[in-house]
């Protein structure tokens, strides 16, 4: 299966370096414009890097692209949660979003799910370069201030610790639950 990954790159790489020398050597005034939202978002790559991620806001045609693109990269992740939370807090926000910060919201997206799920509950503590992202401390926020109106602090995890415990830890006696393993 890498072995395909690295191949689909490749030409993908070979594509995009033949459109570019295409339009550079026909007319340098005029790039070529993605055609029907298509554009070097692929699922094949990672777009963390800033001098890869090219983010046109020109025109109305293009941000909505990107707009609904990013919007259902946030819903369709694949982790329930992470696609309600993201999800919800990428519509509400998308539109306020400058360019630093979509590019931001792009870096949030392109990381893997369990981790971001586990950084943005509070279960570990995320990297440095993580939790300098505007948009994730922003959607982090916006978790810990839900779980405090919907949720006692009895009832959470401690910081640095899983939610969700095996089933077979139940604890019997005077200090267990009075019934499954919560």
């Amino acid at each position: 299966m890498a072995s395909f990954r690295n191949a689909a790159i490749n030409v993908f790489r070979a594509i995009n370096t033949s459109k570019a020398t295409i339009a550079a050597s026909t007319n340098s005034l005029h790039t070529l414009r993605p055609l029907f939202c298509y554009s070097r978002f692929t699922p094949f790559s990672s777009h963390t890097e800033a001098e890869s991620l090219q983010i046109d806001l020109s025109n109305e045609e293009s941000k909505r692209c990107l707009f609904n693109r990013l919007l259902y990269r946030s819903k369709q992740r694949g982790f329930l949660e992470l696609d309600l939370v993201l999800g919800k807090w990428v519509e509400e926000n998308i539109h306020s979003l400058d360019e630093n910060r979509i590019k931001a919201l792009i870096h949030v997206l392109d990381l893997e799910n369990p981790d971001l799920w586990k950084w943005i509950s509070g279960q570990e503590q995320p990297p440095e370069s993580v939790s300098a992202n505007l948009v994730f401390a922003a959607v982090r926020e916006r978790v810990k201030k839900n779980l405090d109106i919907h949720s006692a602090p009895e009832v959470r995890a401690t910081p640095g610790q899983p939610w969700v415990r095996g089933w077979d830890d139940i604890k019997k006696g005077q200090d267990g639950p009075v019934s499954g393993n919560q």
